[in-house]
């Protein structure tokens, strides 16, 4: 994995705006109605090596496909794992009676309301047999995708992301498996298929893991304690997913999910950092950009970074349209090279822009492409400051 050894590297955390004419045909496999293999194959293939150039245009250095072939970083995995039926069972709702809808209820009913209608909703599924790998011909055709576009530009590395173990677990409800630790040991087994292929093919591999910090939220009935212990299960299941594939191919991020709202309720980074770090991984992902969480930097004063590895907090924010100066992108690397060491950050994004194609998006693509131009020119104001 590529580290800043001279100047501050950039990245994000992976969803990007997809075309119209994949996100239509990405709704009918959600919706499993009849569509056209070849099409979409072709389009999607298009529609990477476009944001793969575009990333490589503004400067970024560590780049991905902009999961143009998924439906969300979270749902796409339906589609390869065997063991699932569709059912009514909605799984997790993360908005639905959790922390934040019960302080705000008339803000997210709102934000609800305004959604309705938009696109039909994605098939629910729970689990009914075992939980085994099918994904191979789609994984193989995602990683030829984004090798071929990145070999026509010049990108310091490429990254793939695939869901964590919890995360699957949270979306699709054990109706088989006699406890949640069996079921979620078992999707992690059929999980570690997916992400040792990603690394065989070269690949750095990102693990995304919204769940390690949004169960919080949505479980205002536990403690920081109650999720904690929670959590330091879902590591263990995690880390035995990724068991034999080097830590320095490994990157991991959490966030809070796609939230353009008040986020008062959100679990703080000092009462999971420590747990965060038992993931066998080279680089760690965290929301550091948005108001609610920019003055954690401070939280690295007092952990360590554990020897050769990463921190790549996010320098921009999914959560508003506003466009962060450079200079405020220098600051925010600045400063945690000063309790982190200049080596051991590189510049990322708070979370990904497109993370639901059923919702897209949030923040308008124009504005994610400026977003990304200030980490970028904000970078190297960094790096020179740093290196100077």
């Amino acid at each position: 994995m590529q580290r800043s050894t001279d100047r501050i590297l950039t990245t994000h955390v992976g969803s990007l705006a997809r075309p119209r004419d994949v996100l239509q045909l990405l709704f009918a496999k959600e919706r499993r109605e009849e569509y056209d293999v070849g099409e979409f194959d072709s389009a999607v293939s298009e529609a990477v090596a476009q944001v793969v150039a575009k990333q490589a245009e503004i400067g970024v250095d560590v780049v991905c496909d902009g999961e143009q072939s998924k439906s969300s970083f979270l749902t796409y995995i339906a589609e390869r794992l065997n063991g699932f039926s569709p059912s009514d069972d909605e799984g997790e709702d993360l908005w639905v009676e959790s922390r934040e809808s019960i302080a705000f209820p008339e803000f997210y009913a709102a934000q609800r309301k305004s959604r309705e209608g938009l696109v039909a909703a994605p098939i629910k599924l729970v689990c009914t047999g075992p939980v085994e790998y099918c994904g191979h011909d789609a994984l193989q055709r995602d990683i030829a995708n984004v090798t071929t576009a990145a070999a026509a530009h010049d990108v310091a590395e490429v990254f793939m992301t695939a869901v964590s173990p919890s995360d699957v677990e949270g979306q699709q409800p054990n109706r088989h498996y006699q406890s949640d630790e069996e079921y979620l040991f078992a999707i992690a087994d059929a999980m570690h298929v997916e992400y040792q292929a990603i690394v065989d093919a070269g690949l750095v591999l990102q693990i995304d893991d919204p769940r390690l910090l949004t169960y919080y939220i949505s479980r205002p009935d536990l403690t920081i304690a109650d999720c904690r212990e929670w959590a330091e299960l879902r590591v263990e299941a995690l880390n035995h997913a990724l068991r034999g594939i080097p830590e320095d191919r490994v990157r991991f991020h959490t966030c809070y999910g796609i939230n353009i709202g008040p986020r008062v309720h959100e679990m703080n980074l000092p009462d999971i950092v420590d747990i965060m770090l038992k993931v066998n991984a080279g680089a760690y992902l965290f929301e550091a950009g948005n108001p609610r969480h920019d003055h954690e930097w401070r939280v690295w004063e007092d952990v360590k970074v554990p020897a050769g590895k990463s921190l790549v907090p996010g320098v921009i924010s999914h959560s508003t349209p506003l466009v962060e100066h450079p200079e405020l992108v220098a600051q925010r690397l600045v400063r945690f090279a000063s309790v982190a060491g200049r080596e051991n950050v590189m510049a990322g994004s708070d979370c990904g822009f497109a993370s639901f194609a059923a919702t897209e998006q949030e923040i308008h693509p124009s504005i994610v492409w400026a977003k990304f131009q200030s980490m970028v020119a904000g970078a190297r104001l960094a790096s020179a400051e740093l290196w100077s």
